[in-house]
């Protein structure tokens, strides 16, 4: 059933994502461009140039969001996503002004902002076909 409660949380998150990720293919358009590509510029001890790490970041984003949709290769890209969802939470180590009014509880609204990932995480992992159900998980089917 396309509407049982585990696909609309998957499509839920699908469009999160491809609405997130597309809004960063146009810098300006995302609230999260400036704190996304300095967090990716300074993981990668600006190796990967802000302009590029926005681009990439607006790829893959997209493109998770587009195989969750489709249900395409789910194992792997409820993974990769989870991994992408980790990473998020980086900023909150690397960039605590922008992050936090008073550390640990006084959360900017860029710390809230990834704060709510810890919802997107969770129900990525609700939505994890088990190995020995996959095939036959309302999921996929």
């Amino acid at each position: 059933m396309w509407f049982s409660k585990l696909n609309l949380l998957r499509i839920g998150i699908a469009l999160i994502y491809l609405w997130f990720g597309t809004l960063k293919f146009f810098g300006e358009m995302s609230p999260a461009s400036d704190l996304a590509s300095t967090t990716i510029s300074q993981l990668s001890f600006h190796v990967v140039d802000e302009k590029w790490s926005l681009l990439l970041l607006a790829v893959v984003e997209t493109l998770l969001g587009t195989f969750l949709l489709a249900k395409i290769r789910l194992r792997w890209v409820i993974r990769i996503a989870s991994l992408h969802l980790v990473g998020t939470f980086s900023p909150l180590l690397l960039l605590p002004d922008i992050c936090f009014v008073e550390v640990p509880f006084g959360l900017t609204l860029e710390g809230q902002y990834i704060i709510k990932n810890i919802v997107l995480l969770q129900g990525l992992w609700i939505i994890y076909p088990s190995k020995k159900n996959y095939a036959h998980s309302e999921i996929v089917s």
